[in-house]
């Protein structure tokens, strides 16, 4: 006998809950709780800890003294009868206090070349800011205020590695200088590298609206944590369309761990291998399932890879279990870390996998750099050359692999400036001889004369030139 009330039962306890739930995705709001919800907790929680920055710095310009359409046609700003004049260049953006005593970090193109820095709290108190650290490479900067007897709201610093692609985030700062506002989007892209903004790449893409005076301001999560530090925007017109870009919170961690220890720069780890970016053919002939990783190609003898058994022929697919997709990312990872910690390595080798653990040091500083300003009546006559090694590529974003001698810096005016010569240009050869250290240079400098044949190598190019 079939007893159908007990089975219509039985079928509801299983059809409702999957219906209710269903229901629960579907449905519009139900109650005016819910129709309420905010993001003001978090925001209540948050602002306090974003913080305005202005900067402030001057510079000498030179104005003509009949101030003539006519005179500037054929003189432009070159005109011979000019007096000097100082003018006021004024930098607005914003930073986050990450210490109660007053730590607070923002963009280093925030505060670049300023010579007075104030910061003003979310309360309207204005403090003057000393620079303890600031880093050009990586963007960021680390400010102190000092607020006697009161410690300052943070804002806790979170796990930008946990954000995924859709989660919510709110963009705190000051952008066009209207005073702290508030905007909210999605993570719309997550590892956002080749974009130029700085040399470590890796960035946190999101569509919150960010705007000039933003920068360094906070992005945070759902939680009420950082997860970034707002840096730029991608736009034609200057204003958000939608595609800004974040630090992560893992190079921030990289900047307080260098205050923290009475540094003045951040000090990136050296691995001691190059290589670069696997596309989709060579993923092919490599065996591996996708595109992505950096395949090495050159190995220092003696460095921390080749200790840690690394090859040329091995391809980089992840650090501490975080994907690789190309030489910018592994460059991130890296400075993720500090000098005398260590990274997993997951590497592909002939089809398989495995894992190798790697210490990583400070970049060597031998050969010595040996900085010597070159005078008197030569080509490079103003410009200070010296030693390449590996602490001294790291410092100028070349290759870790280059030898040779290289610009430091070239005086305003003189004759290499003149020859269009700058900083991280090397000297590969003078009259058809390589240039191999700074000592070599001044003797064929010496026991030479006009016209002097050179060649220039800059990034990927090469330049000849003579000189009489």
């Amino acid at each position: 006998m079939i007893r159908w009330p007990l089975i219509a039962v039985l079928i509801g306890l299983v059809v409702a809950p999957a219906v209710a739930q269903q229901a629960t995705v579907s449905r519009p709001p139900s109650s005016r709780a819910e129709i309420h919800l905010t993001f003001a907790p978090i925001v209540k929680e948050a602002a306090p800890a974003v913080v305005n920055v202005y900067s402030r710095r001057v510079v000498q310009t030179r104005a003509p003294i009949f101030n003539d359409a006519l005179l500037r046609r054929f003189f432009g700003n070159t005109f011979p009868l000019a007096v000097p004049r100082q003018r006021v260049l004024n930098s607005l953006g914003s930073g986050v206090i990450l210490d109660p005593s007053g730590l607070i970090v923002t963009n280093d193109h925030v505060i670049k070349d300023a010579q007075e820095i104030s910061v003003v709290l979310s309360d309207r108190r204005e403090f003057p800011a000393k620079v303890l650290l600031a880093d050009e490479h990586l963007d960021l900067a680390v400010l102190k205020i000092n607020v006697p007897g009161e410690n300052l709201p943070v804002l806790p610093i979170g796990d930008s590695d946990k954000l995924e692609v859709g989660d919510l985030v709110l963009a705190i700062g000051n952008p066009f200088g209207v005073g702290q506002t508030v905007t909210m989007g999605i993570v719309s892209g997550l590892a956002r590298t080749g974009t130029g903004i700085n040399e470590f790449g890796s960035f946190i893409q999101t569509d919150a609206a960010i705007n000039p005076g933003n920068s360094g301001g906070a992005l945070v999560d759902m939680d009420g944590e950082l997860v970034g530090i707002n840096t730029a925007i991608f736009s034609e017109s200057g204003g958000s369309v939608g595609i800004g870009f974040a630090i992560p919170t893992g190079l921030v961690r990289s900047v307080l761990y260098a205050v923290q220890h009475d540094e003045h720069v951040v000090q990136q780890p050296w691995l001691g291998l190059e290589g670069e970016g696997v596309n989709a053919d060579r993923a092919t002939k490599l065996g591996l399932p996708r595109p992505g990783g950096v395949l090495v190609d050159n190995v220092a003898a003696g460095g921390p890879a080749a200790k840690a058994g690394i090859a040329a022929g091995d391809v980089v697919l992840a650090v501490d279990g975080h994907d690789v997709e190309d030489t910018e990312a592994l460059r991130f990872r890296l400075a993720t870390h500090h000098v005398g910690s260590t990274a997993q390595f997951t590497l592909w080798h002939d089809g398989h996998s495995h894992g190798v653990t790697v210490a990583l040091v400070a970049p060597p500083e031998q050969p010595p750099r040996d900085i010597t300003l070159l005078e008197g009546r030569e080509p490079f006559a103003g410009a200070s050359v010296g030693n390449l090694n590996p602490a001294f590529a790291e410092e100028l974003s070349l290759p870790q692999s280059r030898r040779g001698v290289v610009i430091a810096s070239v005086t305003p005016g003189s004759t290499a400036a003149q020859l269009g010569l700058r900083r991280g240009d090397i000297l590969a050869s003078l009259g058809r001889r390589e240039i191999v250290n700074v000592a070599q240079l001044r003797d064929l400098l010496a026991n030479s004369g006009p016209p002097w044949a050179l060649v220039i190598v800059r990034g990927d190019k090469k330049f000849s030139l003579v000189v009489r």
